[in-house]
Order: structure tokens, then C-alpha cells, then sequence
């Protein structure tokens, strides 16, 4: 019994292994961020890491099973350990885990600890229960002034604009972010109920939504289309309905859009919607 269970382990482990790196191209979506690449890297050297100490410890507990098992060849003989092994492996074990976090700090702290590029697209967005609500500057490139006691769902002022402030006139409020290519973007994400999170899985970015958080994050698409963005932090009841699209253009029909009315600009986002259908 002990090698017909020693065997399937080895088997099990082994089609694991082949799941993940025979079939590796599946699981992840089409990339379309500059900073994706780096991202991904990082994810395959931790899986490295990670499927090498998950197949030793595997084929190690097959080899107990069969030898020390109910008709091995030998009894299991007690030990106290030995502390200079312990050292060993736990010294090697925090490099490689500490080894593995300071490279992907680095790919963390280019997207959240430095300022976006001069000249970035910005955009804030203000998520609520149960949708993302995206805020331009509209032609002026100024944003107008928002309090959250302008705020009402039944007046379409998602983002609380002040309607005295005349900067705020031509802004334009959606529920789809539409952005240029190779340019990068500034989000400034907000929340006006509880935590949400903005997730693009194609831009490899996730960043939580706060209340009374004012939060900045920056990226670059390079390819045009239209992308998921699903809320990914348990919100409330309706938190499975809470999707919204983002939309990749050129630089030139984003220069055009930005210089529209809110209903033009409606109209344009409208007609990418259905083209990219």
C-alpha cells in the first residue's frame, strides 16, 4: 500500500508540475502594460521557487511513505534534528524569500513611490456601491472643484462637482475610462462608501479604493482596445456586478475626446464600446 501511495504522489506532483510549466501561456491574460513584462518575470521566479521546493517536499514525503510505510524495509527511527542543518536551510530559505522580495519591490515602488511622468493623462476616479465613476478636467484641463455634499446618484454627480465652480463646467463624468496609448496615465482613485478595489488584470494592476484616501497610481498602456475592470475586494451584495470597461485609444482620438462636450464625449465613448463588442 505504502508504494502504491508513494507512486501516486510522485505522479500527482509531477502533473502539477507539467500544469504549470508545460501549460504556463494560458493562465494569464494578454499583457498590455509596460510594466507587465517585469511583473510577469516576477511571478514566474517565485513559481520557480516555489514548484522546486513544492516537488523536493513531495518526492521526500513519497520516499518516507514508501520506505518507513506499514510494509517498508526499515522502521523510522526517531531524532532530535540537528541545529547547524536547521541553520543551514532556514539561512538559504530567508535569502531566497528575502532575495525574491527585494526584486519585487522594485517593480511595486516604480508604480507607487514615484510620480507619474511630466505631462500624464489624469484621471480620478471615485468608486462607490456598485460601479467605478472615472472624472476628467475636460477642455480647460482643470479639474473643477468636488465636496462629497454635491454628491447624487439621481443628478449623475458621481464624483460631488461643485456646481458654483466654473473650472468645472466642461469636466466630464463616466463609467468607462478611456485612455491613450503609450502615454502615461495618472489615477487618482477615491471612494465615497467603502473599500473597492480597481483591478485591470490586462495592465497587471490592483490597487485598493479607501474612504478619505486620496490615492495616486500611474501605469502606460501599449496597445488600444477595450479591458475588464472588475472590483476585486468584496464590497457589498451586488459586488459581482460591480465591472467597468477601460478603453485604450490613439493619442489622437484621445486629444479629440478630451476637447469634447460631456455629451460628445459620451456619444464617442458610446460608439467604442460597441466597436470594440
Amino acid at each position: 500500500m505504502g508504494k502504491i501511495v508513494g507512486l501516486l504522489l510522485v505522479i500527482l506532483s509531477a502533473v502539477t508540475v507539467w500544469l504549470f510549466v508545460g501549460q504556463h501561456t494560458w493562465w494569464f491574460p494578454h499583457n498590455i502594460a509596460a510594466h507587465g513584462k517585469a511583473i510577469d518575470d516576477q511571478f514566474m521566479r517565485t513559481l520557480v521557487v516555489v514548484g522546486i521546493a513544492f516537488t523536493l517536499a513531495q518526492l521526500a514525503l513519497g520516499y518516507a511513505v514508501v520506505r518507513f510505510g506499514r510494509r517498508g524495509n526499515e522502521r523510522a527511527v526517531y531524532t532530535h534534528g540537528s541545529n547547524k542543518l536547521e541553520a543551514i536551510w532556514t539561512t538559504v530559505t530567508a535569502v531566497i524569500f528575502v532575495l525574491l522580495a527585494v526584486l519585487g519591490q522594485q517593480v511595486w515602488a516604480q508604480l507607487h513611490l514615484h510620480s507619474a511622468p511630466e505631462g500624464a493623462v489624469k484621471v480620478e476616479v471615485v468608486a462607490q456601491q456598485f460601479q467605478f465613476n472615472f472624472h476628467y478636467a475636460g477642455k480647460d484641463t482643470v479639474f473643477g472643484k468636488t465636496d462629497a455634499k454635491y454628491m447624487d446618484d439621481s443628478a449623475l454627480n458621481y464624483v460631488g462637482l461643485d456646481p458654483a465652480d466654473a473650472s468645472g463646467k466642461d469636466d466630464v463624468q463616466t463609467t468607462t475610462l478611456v485612455i491613450p496609448e503609450n502615454r502615461p496615465v495618472e489615477l487618482t482613485l477615491k471612494s465615497k462608501d467603502v473599500i473597492h478595489s480597481f483591478f485591470v488584470p490586462a495592465l497587471r494592476f490592483k490597487q485598493d479604493t479607501v474612504p478619505g484616501l486620496a490615492i495616486k497610481v500611474h501605469f502606460t498602456a501599449l496597445e488600444q482596445g477595450k479591458f475588464e475592470i472588475p472590483c476585486a475586494e468584496l464590497c457589498g451584495q451586488l459586488h459581482s456586478t460591480m465591472k467597468g470597461n477601460l478603453i485604450v485609444v490613439s493619442g489622437e482620438d484621445y486629444d479629440a475626446m478630451a476637447a469634447m462636450t460631456e455629451e460628445k464625449f459620451k456619444e464617442r465613448m458610446s460608439e467604442l464600446l460597441q466597436q470594440y463588442q
